[in-house]
């Protein structure tokens, strides 16, 4: 997973195997961590809610998750705050 932060805004861009792990029940996360703190973003296929606590983003997808699997979309957008749109990125990367 990519992830790109702008004011108000959160971005991940996801694979063709990270949606197929969505698909099976799987949730993904990133992290990033350093002494005092970190963040951490996790889409979770099994939420309904856009939440966040102390460096912690959790994104539920699971109404949305027949829109990201249908092939004319490119992504979907949850109105946050913040904004997190997840797009699919799907390249020859597994070829």
């Amino acid at each position: 997973m990519k992830v790109r932060f702008t004011p108000g805004r959160v971005r991940a861009r996801i694979d063709d195997l990270e949606l197929a792990a969505l698909t099976r029940g799987e949730s993904l996360e990133t992290r990033v961590e350093w002494p005092g703190g970190g963040w951490v973003l996790t889409l979770d296929p099994h939420g309904d809610t856009l939440s966040g606590d102390a460096g912690h983003l959790r994104v539920g997808l699971r109404a949305r998750l027949p829109e990201l699997l249908d092939p004319a979309q490119e992504g979907v957008t949850l109105n946050g705050p913040p904004r997190v749109t997840v797009e699919k990125d799907f390249g020859p990367q597994h070829g």
